[in-house]
């Protein structure tokens, strides 16, 4: 069977690579810096996470603008309105109930048919839509930004495969993006939910192995359920609903032919040759 060819909604260039490779390097300080940090009074840390977070939707705001800068059509633009719109409308529909939250999989699969700079963007602007429909706007939605941001460009990424390979890969993709993600977001507020005395709290000076294990018994006794309802739910939506959105998103990348090349061709005929056409 013949591999789908892969669509480009929206190029990332040379320069704006460079700039995705420099907001994930900033992205994994941000969620990381408990880890980082020097030992100190516990207190002294509500700075960076606040820091960070103000830097991260700065490189948002600059990878978008880069990767708008090295094409993004109208047509992709409306696409990504679209979307956008979908997924703010879909999320508050599951958040909240035992971790099923239905945005991750629309961004799984638009990431993987309309290519990498697509997903980046549509998980930054699919969040930012959201938090401003159901008030979640605060200091982690820059973390719940930056993270889907991710999922939706590494979907992209994945290995060519076809039919029912192809729905497995996605769904086991989605599946494991789930229980990341929530293992990510837990970072930006681990160090402050706990009282210090805790056994499972961030203690500013621990050894990284006696830190990490910490954050372990952390993440398990308070968020796996959560996580594992996420991730089920990104696995069942994309087995059940992926191949027909899939064949939806590549229909509509076909008509649209975002990358199409524009070349100007005059007319021949008697007389004057009249104004050059527009063709693609």
């Amino acid at each position: 069977m013949t591999l789908p060819a892969r669509t480009t909604a929206i190029r990332i260039g040379p320069r704006a690579a460079v700039v995705v490779a420099m907001a994930a390097f900033l992205g994994v300080v941000a969620f990381f810096w408990p880890f980082l940090v020097a030992p100190g009074r516990f207190a002294s840390h509500y700075a960076p996470p606040l820091i960070f977070g103000v830097l991260l939707v700065l490189v948002l705001c600059v990878v978008i603008s880069e990767i708008a800068e090295g094409g993004i059509s109208s047509k992709a633009l409306a696409m990504l309105g679209v979307l956008s719109a979908v997924n703010a409308a879909l999320r508050p529909l599951g958040a909240g109930t035992a971790g099923v939250e239905t945005v991750f999989f629309v961004l799984v699969l638009a990431g993987r048919v309309f290519g990498p700079g697509f997903g980046f963007t549509l998980g930054c602007t699919s969040l930012f839509a959201s938090a401003l429909i159901t008030g979640g706007v605060g200091p982690w939605m820059p973390y719940q930004m930056f993270g889907c941001a991710f999922v939706g460009m590494l979907a992209g990424f994945l290995p060519r495969a076809t039919g029912r390979r192809e729905v497995l890969l996605l769904a086991g993709y989605g599946s494991l993006s789930g229980y990341l993600f929530g293992f990510l977001l837990n970072l930006s507020f681990w160090p402050f939910s706990l009282d210090p005395g805790s056994s499972i709290a961030y203690l500013p000076g621990l050894p990284f192995t006696e830190q990490w294990q910490r954050y372990i018994a952390f993440d398990i006794a308070t968020s796996l359920g959560w996580d594992t309802g996420r991730a089920v739910t990104n696995f069942v939506c994309v087995v059940l609903a992926g191949p027909a959105v899939l064949t939806v998103f590549r229909r509509a990348a076909r008509k649209a032919r975002f990358q199409a090349p524009v070349r100007f061709a005059a007319r021949h005929g008697d007389g004057d040759a009249g104004p050059p056409s527009l063709t693609k």
